[in-house]
């Protein structure tokens, strides 16, 4: 992936180094626009429950579930990571733009914060291997990069368009919160025995897949961005995180009533639907689990 073309996203907040409570530090980047597989919370997928279940049950140190503002400073030079994250999500920036405007919408960015250890946001605290998070309650991606090293070495899918798969996949929950889509799963969760809360769980993580795969598809359509094999990267990703072969690898067996991400299978077949189709209209995983 020829991630170095094009702007850097703004809308970038680093954390890495700081307190989990109170003032971080942010970077400013310089720019151009950019769904997360990935909402994959390891720890809460490594027991087969909901991140967020784990995440709004822990309350920041002064209740409040606010973090504190945040600064905007200059990158350091030579922080590929940072510039890597601002160039991706710079990408799904200028996609969901364009892709609102078609629909008469208007595209709210997101924050991105970077940080390293744990960090504090308006959906409580969350460590590390809780892995990459969106928190609708700030409207926020959080990521640690170590969970890219995570994502290689533990699950075997490596490359830079993997990696950027797993922002994209973030952002992709970001745009189900624009849409309304995560406040109306989140009321008829709150109303579901857990069988169903869990399918509902799952059609919101494929469809951001699936989200994930219409940004995908943009970037192929850019002259020189897409290289030879980064999609078998981003499906890579997509299939290691499926809560099958995670289960399989931290249980030694699978619970699939316990899943709240999807399967391997169902992750690839729908990060494609998006791709092929280019159409986030394509992406209606609920009505295709007749929910």
């Amino acid at each position: 992936m020829r991630w170095q073309m094009g702007r850097r996203s703004e809308n970038i907040e680093d954390r890495r180094g700081m307190s989990p409570v109170g003032m971080g530090r942010g970077i400013r980047v310089g720019g151009m626009g950019g769904l997360g597989i990935l909402a994959i919370a390891l720890v809460a997928m490594f027991l087969g429950v909901d991140p967020s279940i784990i995440l709004n049950s822990l309350p920041t140190e002064d209740g409040s579930g606010q973090q504190a503002p945040v600064t905007r400073s200059a990158p350091a030079p030579g922080d590929s990571g940072a510039d890597f994250v601002s160039a991706v999500l710079a990408q799904t920036e200028d996609t969901w733009t364009e892709i609102f405007r078609q629909e008469g919408l208007t595209y709210q960015d997101p924050q991105l914060v970077l940080f390293d250890g744990s960090v504090a946001s308006a959906c409580g605290m969350a460590a590390s291997a809780t892995g990459p998070f969106y928190c609708p309650g700030d409207r926020k991606v959080y990521l640690d990069l170590s969970f890219f090293n995570e994502l290689e070495q533990r699950f075997g899918a490596s490359g830079d368009f993997a990696d950027a798969y797993v922002i994209a996949h973030e952002v992709g929950h970001h745009v189900q919160k624009l849409l309304g889509i995560s406040d109306q799963v989140t009321r008829e969760r709150s109303q579901s025995d857990e069988a169903t809360s869990n399918q509902l769980s799952v059609m919101t993580e494929l469809q951001a897949d699936c989200f994930a795969g219409v940004w995908a598809k943009k970037m192929e359509q850019r002259n020189g961005v897409v290289e030879p094999g980064d999609v078998e990267e981003a499906l890579a990703a997509a299939s290691a995180v499926g809560d099958d072969r995670i289960q399989k690898a931290t249980r030694g067996y699978v619970v699939p009533e316990s899943f709240t991400h999807g399967t391997a299978e169902q992750r690839m077949r729908w990060f494609k639907q998006g791709l092929q189709s280019g159409d986030p209209n394509s992406c209606d995983t609920f009505k295709a689990a007749n929910l």
